[in-house]
């Protein structure tokens, strides 16, 4: 696909995520894989509903802005590191819903187990009900080369990790294609919300 056509998804993503609620004002980053060693990333500080040509641009999968005088997200290299971990990702989501931010912030421990959920087949690699999808949660950090750090050895370990949750902040997901990422999201969502909802009746 072309940059331009690549950043149309970028914008597309943004509209529908923000119209959702997942992505209030200027929360929230995307990106799609332009090359072999370079991430077209939304630019720091834009409101993820009215993203236009001018909001994204190119970085190396360092994070480094390949545009001057465009500034990429705070958050670019939780980005470049999953196309840095495997060449078919070819578009990666953050997004900052209030469920995945609550979500994150009530279960203990470093993961969030979900089983026995029919819509776990909505995720790559996924084929039944039975069985867990583990979702492992990392607390905020600023410094985000010290996140991506934790981050890293995760992935390692579990090559078939869908996505990931950063305690009282959002979800990561990514996927082959942007419709890839866009469906995962929206599966974690109502998964998410599921939870929230199973723990609400539990506790009443």
């Amino acid at each position: 696909m072309s940059r331009e056509q690549l950043a149309q998804e970028i914008i597309d993503a943004g509209r529908f995520l923000y119209g959702r609620g997942w992505s209030p004002a200027t929360s929230s980053n995307y990106s799609t894989r332009l090359s072999a060693d370079q991430a077209l990333l939304t630019v720091s500080g834009k409101h993820k509903g009215q993203l236009g040509p001018d909001d994204v641009l190119a970085t190396d999968l360092d994070g480094n802005s390949l545009e001057p005088g465009k500034k990429p997200s705070a958050e670019t290299l939780l980005h470049t590191q999953l196309y840095r971990w495997k060449a078919e990702i070819g578009a990666v989501l953050h997004t900052h819903s209030v469920n995945a931010t609550v979500l994150s912030r009530l279960t203990p421990g470093d993961h969030l187990v979900l089983e026995d959920y029919e819509l776990q087949k909505a995720f790559s690699g996924v084929t039944t009900h039975q069985g867990q999808v583990l979702v492992p949660i990392f607390d905020n950090d600023q410094d985000i080369a010290r996140l991506a750090a934790k981050v890293q050895p995760w992935l390692d370990d579990n090559p078939d990790c869908v996505g990931y949750l950063i305690r009282g902040h959002g979800l990561y997901t990514w996927g082959p294609r942007m419709s890839d990422a866009l469906r995962q999201v929206e599966a974690f969502e109502f998964l998410f919300e599921c939870e929230l909802k199973v723990r609400s009746i539990a506790n009443a």
